[in-house]
């Protein structure tokens, strides 16, 4: 443990000190889980809370890859230090996927962009714990923005973008039906919606589709600011700039609403839920490993005497 520490404070060190690749080898880390990761997490925790943390999610086939390496290379290209973080439904075992993300980034790497990909699948408390511990080790070293890329719309990609202070999520025309879209939660994560290959048929009508669910959520009473929604088209870069501003604006209204607070206090909340909820079930998958089998009694009772034994209701009264 001693060792491990020390290997890890040097990392730290170093990456305090701009060195990229301490920088990885702890994303690494902190991707494995596990004890390493946890000291990762008290390590950077004091250094962490400066950037804006920007989520871009949508369904697949959406451009999501195009237009967060053009937006990552603009930033980059404009003084900033950028980060992407790109959640990959790829295995770890066979790259697949994490190698495209790669190629379309590399003008993005090339102009300073810091481009890190990481699988869904394969990570000891799941991806709840793995990306806010990823982004935290971006944001202590002087990564800002840091750009969480998902791999689609479904609840877990929902969960990670939630993850966020800015949720851009990207469709295209033909992209389905509101319901579909209420039902992936789009609504409620949405702080910015990009209609992407804006040059082609359709792309209006979402606009149009769009707006009109807007307006719904604004009636019901869901939304806190009215989403913006922008016109792109990534491949030929038009739009880049209105979407760069509409980043900069909600990032704005954040601060001056003094709403960051709000966010990062429900992120901070949610890790810890992930965190507790993945150490108990990593303590009941033990009793019941160890449960001496009896069918007399119910599956019932007998985890009802579990969680008692767990949480020590019994001494507690």
């Amino acid at each position: 443990m001693a060792s491990e520490d020390s290997t890890i404070n040097s990392l730290v060190e170093r990456a305090s000190e701009g060195d990229r690749r301490s920088v990885a080898r702890l994303l690494t880390l902190v991707e494995r889980g596990g004890v390493s990761a946890e000291i990762i997490a008290e390590a950077t925790h004091p250094l962490a809370g400066k950037s804006h943390v920007i989520g871009i999610t949508g369904a697949p086939g959406a451009g999501k890859s195009t237009l967060t390496a053009s937006l990552a290379r603009d930033l980059a290209e404009s003084d900033h230090t950028p980060a992407v973080l790109a959640v990959d439904p790829s295995s770890p075992l066979t790259g697949g996927a994490i190698l495209g993300d790669r190629v379309r980034m590399e003008e993005a790497t090339e102009a300073g962009a810091f481009i890190r990909s990481m699988a869904t699948r394969g990570h000891a408390g799941g991806l709840a714990l793995a990306v806010p511990g990823m982004v935290r080790v971006f944001d202590a070293f002087g990564f800002n923005p840091v750009i969480i890329e998902t791999v689609g719309v479904g609840q877990v990609e929902v969960d990670v973008a939630s993850a966020a202070d800015t949720v851009v999520v990207v469709v295209t025309s033909g992209w389905g039906d509101a319901v579909q879209a209420n039902k992936a939660g789009l609504l409620e994560i949405a702080d910015l919606f990009v209609v992407n290959k804006a040059d082609r048929p359709g792309a209006n009508d979402a606009r149009r589709d769009l707006e009109l669910m807007i307006d719904l959520s604004q009636v019901t009473g869901q939304a806190v600011r009215r989403p913006e929604i922008v016109m792109t088209t990534a491949t030929e870069g038009k739009g880049l700039n209105e979407l760069k501003e509409a980043v900069s604006e909600h990032h704005q209204f954040l601060i001056q609403e003094d709403q960051m607070p709000l966010r990062r206090s429900k992120r901070w909340k949610a890790e810890v839920r992930s965190r507790l909820e993945y150490l108990l079930s990593e303590f009941s998958k033990e009793s019941i490993d160890n449960l001496e089998e009896n069918q007399e009694s119910s599956p019932s009772s007998v985890a009802n005497d579990l969680a008692k034994n767990l949480l020590k209701k019994d001494e507690l009264g």
